[in-house]
């Protein structure tokens, strides 16, 4: 097998994209780490990045049957992506999809995902990666030649579509809290009302007590 690094794989470019691709994958798999605003902040920032990345990856050809190619990312990892952003995403998961063949074919706006899209483009970048790990140039090199067949065909306009739907959630001025920020401040805000609330209760008697105390002096006197 060759391992010279003058192959393609060893490349400038191609180094570059798994540097950038490894950032994707490691944002994805911690999704629940980042605040839904933030979450949304970083990946408008890395998307643009791998798509730039992609699209100069050097074209190659098959060195060995597809078969000999392992995918790391099976239906549970897979799953557990697509949960994590849906979650995250919440009511800003869905948008109208315009990018498709299958609209050729309806009258009616298509629903798209952004957890799905993204769910995609990390199985693609994914499996590349792991096969990347393996330092086999062979394996190597059909990864890359898998991943920008996929690109082209796919998960470029897969990317594109969700960063469209990113940006316009990130910068339509809606609230983008996480639901679970907004249960904890309500519950926060319930808890000082009952705070604020016993202190002035205790603040009442206490006035109440002097007030007593007062018109039983003035009386005696």
């Amino acid at each position: 097998m060759e391992d010279s690094f003058s192959h393609v794989v060893y490349s400038k470019n191609v180094i570059e994209f798994v540097t950038v691709a490894g950032e994707f994958c490691n944002i994805l798999e911690n999704t629940n780490q980042y605040l839904k605003k933030d979450f949304i902040n970083i990946s408008l920032k890395v998307l643009p990045l791998l798509y730039l990345k992609a699209s100069v990856l050097p074209k190659t050809e098959e060195e060995l049957d597809n078969e000999f190619i392992d995918k790391a990312v099976d239906e549970g990892l897979y799953q557990f992506i697509l949960n994590s952003v849906r979650n995250k995403m919440g009511q800003h998961d869905d948008y109208l999809e315009v990018f498709t063949a299958d609209m050729q074919h309806s009258d009616m706006p298509l629903t798209a995902t952004i957890s799905e899209d993204l769910a995609d483009i990390y199985q693609d970048i994914k499996n590349f990666i792991e096969s990347y790990k393996t330092a086999v140039t062979e394996i190597m090199n059909d990864a890359l030649l898998e991943l920008t067949n996929n690109f082209e065909l796919y998960w470029g306009q897969r990317l594109v579509n969700t960063l469209r739907a990113l940006h316009n959630v990130y910068y339509s001025g809606e609230d983008l809290t996480d639901e679970e920020q907004k249960k904890q401040k309500e519950e926060e805000d319930k808890k000082r009302n009952t705070d604020e609330w016993i202190i002035s209760k205790v603040q009442k008697m206490w006035q109440d007590d002097n007030d007593d105390l007062d018109h039983l002096e003035n009386h005696n006197h």
